[in-house]
Formats: structure tokens, C-alpha cells, sequence
């Protein structure tokens, strides 16, 4: 018999990494544009500060409603639509007349529905997730979903650097829009809902992400290869009163509430801060902006591999939550040293250090969504993220404000003090606590398990 196996959810997670690295490359352009932008439109940094912040309002509003709709209607179809949304919006940011009057309220409209069409990624991509990759796979796939952060953002200042350079600002938004739309084109072609539908899955590659994930298959391997969609029964949504009342989930949602107020200071503020504050010129800033998301991308994976290694180790508290908090903690500390440091250089690069700290952190907040919340990964998740958009939201207007009133350095230390917040968050955790079986209460699931198999089974597929 051949075993020969296919790697299908290999590439698919290698494509969700470039469409997340898409993803950020045309939320960040604007902080790097953003200088020749307010110029162009004589905008002050707090009016900048809003603009910034309506991308990611948008973004926060639609986070719970993108990831229902992954849940209902796949990830497929619901990321390669939010893929043509953004990048038609990231196209108009840089189409706004210079001599129109309202500007700066046209560019919030602009960047607040380019936010509401990104809110589907990530969501999106926690279905996937839930439906393609076992348990024990988790951690690494998120941390390659995540690396794309790092590596969009780090990509970011050269390349719009370059553009502005030499074709303007406003092509810099053109080209970004574009590879959106070929990316997405790859996705739609390639993907499916679920590795049953996929032709190019192997019977063995099937049997393996079905043993590992967190609700059973309605189906068994060999007769899901046969089966189309109509014939599986899909599994009830957790109600979201059984979410509201989650200490787990509120738990970890004010955690990353702390998490992207932290980070958004490095994906709005960090380049003009090191231009303006710092003094670096334009060349130098675009180099030294790197370095937090090139130590994000490396981050994300080394965190990714920690997660699933700790795990298998000794058990999801330590894998997904000790980790978590300890990350969150060092992050802490080193943006309060890189806040006090005098040369500019060295503090881009402790600064960068926090910032990677934080993001070894990223695999646990969706590992553990994934694992509690199974066939409603997606509304979980995008409730939990929206606390982390919200508090993204509140810094791109905040961190100038404390920054006029109080300097720099309290700015950084206001989000050194949140990080410690986050990470008490997670010593609260129980990763054992499923929402599934709670949701299911004492029935029998449709595989034949009862409540108390269904939690022994998940406690296997984490320690597998």
C-alpha cells in the first residue's frame, strides 16, 4: 500500500505567512509615508495619530464579524474577499487629490474601511487552523503565520522608502495594492475550506491532520476523501455566551488588549520616532525601523517551536501560557531600558529586543484559541483580537499625545507597564478549560464521545 504523504498544509501555511506579511505591509506603509503624507496635506502628528487609528477602529469593529463569517463560510472565500477590499482601499490612500478640502477626514473613511476588509486574516486564518493543522502542529504554524508580521513590516521601510524615493508616495500605495491582489489570487486557486475537499491531499496526510485536531472528523479518513461537503454535518458554534463567560478567553483578550498597544507603538510611532526624536536621518530610520520586525519574524518561529516543543514536553499550561507570560514580561523590561538608553543606535536595538520578546509570545494567543474553541475558532479568535486591535487603536493616537505632554521616554514606559499587565493575564489560564465540551454539555458528539472522552482526547492530541 502507498503511504506516500503530501505536505498540502505545509504550503497553505507558508501562504497564509505571505498573505499576513501582505497583510502588514499595507497597514505599515503609512507610517513610513506618513511624513511626505502629512507634508503633502500639512497634517500634525496627532491628526497622523488619527488616521493611523481609524485603520485599526475598523479594524478592532469587524474583528468578531470576520471571524463568524470565516466560521460559516471558510476560509477561502472570506480571506480572498477581504484580500480584493484591502488592497482596493490601500490603492485609494495614495489617490486622495492634494488640493481636496477635508483631507484629513477622507484619509480616516479611507483607512477605517481598509481596516474593517484586513479584520478577516487572522481569523481566517485561526479556521484554517482549527480544520487543517493537529494540535501538536499548532505552535509552529501560528508562528509562521505570524513571522509574516515581522517580515511585511520589516520589508516595509526599504521598500516604500525606495518607492518614495524615486516615484513619489503615492505609488508606494499603488505597488502595495497590487501584489495584494496577486497574492490573494494565489490563495483563492490554492485553498480550500478543509483538507477533505483539497484534491492534491494524500489519504495519509488526511488521516494525519484528522487524528490530531481538536473535534473528531464526522467522517472517517478514507471515506472523507470520497465525500463532498454536503454529506458532513457541521458541528455547532460555541454561543457566545458561553465565550462572554470564559475566564480563559477574557483572560487572554485583555492580555493582548496589552499586547497591541504595545506593538503599535513600533508599527506607527517607531520610524518617526527615530527620524524626529532620535535624529536619524531618512536612510538610517528606514534601516533602523527594521530591526523590531526582522526580531519579530525570528521571534514568531522561535516562539512557534518553544510552544509546540514545551508543550509535548510538559503540558499546555507550560507550553501556551508560562511561555506567554514570561515572554510578555521580558518584553517589558527591555522597552523600559531602551526607553532610558542616549545613543539612538543602541536603543533601536534594545527597543528591538522588546519587541521580539513580545512577539515569542504570538503562538500561544491563537494556539489556544484554536485548541478551546475548535469549529468556532474564528469568532473566538476575533473576539480576542479585537481587544488587541482596540488597544492598538488607543496607542496610534495615545503614544503622541503622552509624547507632547510628558516626552518619549513615558510613552515607552506606559507600554512596559501594560506588558506586565499582559502578563499576569495568563497565569489565570487553564488551557485544559474547552469551550467545546462545555458548549456540549453531557451529549454525545458525533463521533460516538461523550463530553469527558472529547476532553481526554484533546489532553492527548496537546501531550501527542
Amino acid at each position: 500500500m502507498n503511504r506516500r504523504t503530501s505536505h498540502v498544509r505545509q504550503f497553505l501555511v507558508f501562504w497564509l505567512f505571505i498573505l499576513s506579511a501582505v497583510s502588514y505591509l499595507d497597514r505599515v506603509n503609512i507610517s513610513i509615508a506618513g511624513g511626505a503624507l502629512a507634508d503633502a496635506y500639512h497634517l500634525t502628528d496627532v491628526q497622523l495619530g488619527k488616521v493611523f487609528s481609524a485603520m485599526l477602529v475598523g479594524y478592532a469593529i469587524f474583528q468578531t464579524v470576520a471571524g463568524r463569517l470565516a466560521d460559516r463560510y471558510g476560509a477561502r472565500r472570506v480571506l480572498t474577499a477581504g484580500v480584493i477590499w484591502w488592497g482596493v482601499f490601500t490603492a485609494l490612500t495614495g489617490l486622495v487629490p492634494a488640493d481636496v478640502a477635508g483631507a484629513l477626514l477622507l484619509f480616516v473613511i479611507v483607512r477605517f474601511l481598509l481596516g474593517a476588509g484586513e479584520a478577516v486574516i487572522y481569523p481566517s486564518a485561526n479556521q484554517f487552523i482549527a480544520r487543517w493543522i493537529p494540535v501538536r502542529e499548532r505552535g509552529i504554524a501560528n508562528g509562521w503565520i505570524f513571522a509574516g508580521v515581522g517580515a511585511g513590516a520589516g520589508l516595509t521601510p526599504p521598500l516604500v522608502t525606495y518607492i518614495m524615493i524615486h516615484y513619489g508616495w503615492r505609488s508606494s500605495f499603488l505597488v502595495c495594492s497590487v501584489i495584494g491582489f496577486a497574492v490573494g489570487a494565489v490563495w483563492f486557486f490554492t485553498a480550500r475550506d478543509t483538507p477533505e475537499q483539497h484534491p492534491k491531499v494524500s489519504p495519509a496526510e488526511l488521516e494525519t491532520i484528522e487524528s490530531g485536531l481538536t473535534l473528531p472528523s464526522l467522517l472517517s479518513p478514507s471515506s472523507a476523501m470520497k465525500a463532498d461537503s454536503s454529506t458532513r454535518v457541521a458541528p455547532p458554534l460555541v454561543p457566545w455566551r458561553r465565550v462572554f463567560r470564559s475566564k480563559e478567553i477574557i483572560a487572554v483578550t485583555v492580555s493582548y488588549f496589552c499586547y497591541g498597544y504595545v506593538a503599535w507603538i513600533f508599527f506607527s510611532w517607531f520610524y518617526r520616532y527615530l527620524a524626529k526624536v532620535r535624529g536619524l536621518d531618512l536612510k538610517a530610520s528606514a534601516f533602523y525601523s527594521m530591526l523590531p520586525f526582522l526580531a519579530m519574524l525570528a521571534a514568531c518561529l522561535a516562539g512557534g517551536v518553544m510552544n509546540d516543543w514545551l508543550t509535548k514536553w510538559k503540558g499546555a499550561r507550560l507550553g501556551r501560557c508560562i511561555l506567554a507570560a514570561f515572554a510578555i514580561a521580558l518584553a517589558g523590561v527591555f522597552i523600559a531600558l531602551g526607553s532610558q538608553v542616549k545613543s539612538a543606535r543602541l536603543a533601536s536595538v534594545v527597543l528591538a529586543g522588546g519587541a521580539g520578546a513580545l512577539y515569542l509570545s504570538q503562538s500561544s494567543f491563537w494556539s489556544l484559541t484554536a485548541d478551546v474553541a475548535g469549529a468556532s475558532s474564528g469568532s473566538v479568535s476575533g473576539f480576542m483580537n479585537t481587544g488587541n486591535q482596540v488597544g492598538a487603536a488607543i496607542t496610534a493616537s495615545l503614544t503622541p499625545w503622552i509624547a507632547v505632554r510628558y516626552g518619549w521616554t513615558a510613552s515607552f514606559l506606559v507600554a512596559a507597564a501594560l506588558c506586565f499587565v499582559g502578563a499576569a493575564c495568563w497565569l489565570v489560564v487553564n488551557p485544559a478549560r474547552s469551550l467545546i465540551v462545555a458548549a456540549s454539555g453531557p451529549t454525545v458528539d458525533p463521533a460516538g464521545a461523550n463530553s469527558e472522552q472529547v476532553a481526554t482526547q484533546i489532553a492527548k492530541s496537546i501531550t501527542k
